[in-house]
């Protein structure tokens, strides 16, 4: 079944297909529509929606939820994720699964709701305290809010790890065509779940081990997870790299805008490719690594004044790697990026 929605209305219907149980959310521009949609929608079918009365209690709430074994989500934009970060610090550390969507508008402080990349650290860096990482997908359109959503709950309940899905506000308000299919939901057998039955009475939800060695085994086994994490989940986007004297890189809306650079700048004759991730943690540094010539030089485009273009360095240490970005709500043209890579390449 096709159907004309913004992006934040197909990460809703992702959630319901994942089998999400429960919304607890407080609305904020560009992301509003995530809890318009969510009240709507999952009231009706007998989920739960709860509107909190803030940020911080939202993300509680998750973790309350969670423990009791619910799929679970929230969705909120930068300056509500920096309220909800000590919580996903908890979630991470009491290995809890849930979905937090954050729909990036322009900071720092209250900036505007235009379209930028600037929560890239405190997301993909971990914007909690402590040693911990959380999964971090970036869909490119209204049909990878739909998708990623849906792979965002798998992951989070195969690892018990928090999983974000990180937008900017050009997808998140853009409106296109979704096709969405039935897809088989796998339940998830969570019998470390603290619920109201008896067998689940001996079960212990935490994140505090006060004593040193226990703490210190306890953020090991962690630390064992996220190792896996990033052997089998990293993802990337390869097109038109295997000739490429400049890549081209970047995320989110800006992914879409690079390809049709590619595909311009190959029909002008110049060897141009692009890898666009599709997780941001764990980075695909393997796959920037196998498919980028070596003498190449690389192009990280960005919505921030170099958030991203530190992992793309840390992936490449021996490559050329230079930044285009913009801030402030504003997108870089067609013609910025091929005039920035026509310099390049003299």
């Amino acid at each position: 079944m096709k159907t004309l929605v913004k992006g934040n209305e197909a990460v809703v219907i992702g959630a319901l297909v994942a089998g999400c149980d429960a919304f607890f959310g407080y609305p904020i521009t560009p992301a509003s529509e995530i809890a318009h949609k969510a009240a709507e929608y999952f009231l009706k079918l007998g989920k739960i929606f709860i509107q909190a009365e803030c940020e911080v209690g939202a993300i509680n709430m998750v973790y309350g939820a969670s423990s009791s074994g619910l799929r679970v989500m929230t969705a909120s934009s930068g300056p509500g994720i920096s309220l909800k970060q000590e919580g996903v610090s908890y979630l991470a550390g009491a290995n809890l699964p849930a979905v937090i969507v954050d729909v990036m508008r322009v900071g720092p402080g209250l900036g505007n709701i235009g379209p930028e990349q600037g929560d890239y650290n405190q997301v993909v860096k971990g914007g909690g305290h402590g040693n911990y990482h959380v999964v971090v997908l970036a869909p490119n359109s209204v049909a990878e809010m739909y998708s990623l959503t849906i792979r965002a709950f798998e992951i989070a309940d195969k690892y018990r790890t928090p999983v974000y899905v990180l937008a900017d506000a050009t997808i998140g308000q853009v409106m296109e065509p979704l096709d969405v299919q039935p897809v088989e939901v796998k339940a998830v057998e969570k019998s470390w779940r603290v619920d109201t039955f008896q067998e689940t009475n001996e079960n212990l939800i935490t994140s505090i081990y006060l004593d040193f060695d226990d703490m210190e085994a306890h953020v090991r086994r962690l630390e064992a997870k996220y190792q896996l994490i990033a052997e089998h989940e990293a993802d990337a986007e390869v097109y038109q790299t295997q000739d490429a004297e400049i890549v081209l890189t970047g995320f989110g809306i800006i992914s879409r805008l690079i390809r049709t650079v590619t595909d311009q700048l190959r029909a002008e004759g110049l060897k141009v490719g692009m890898i666009r991730p599709r997780t941001l943690w764990p980075f695909p540094t393997k796959i920037y690594q196998q498919n980028i010539l070596a003498d190449a030089k690389v192009l990280a485009v960005e919505l921030s004044t170099g958030q991203f273009v530190d992992d793309v360095r840390l992936a490449l240490p021996l490559h050329d790697v230079l930044l285009y970005g913009r801030v402030g709500g504003n997108l870089p043209t067609l013609e910025e990026i091929a005039m920035k890579v026509r310099q390049m390449l003299k």
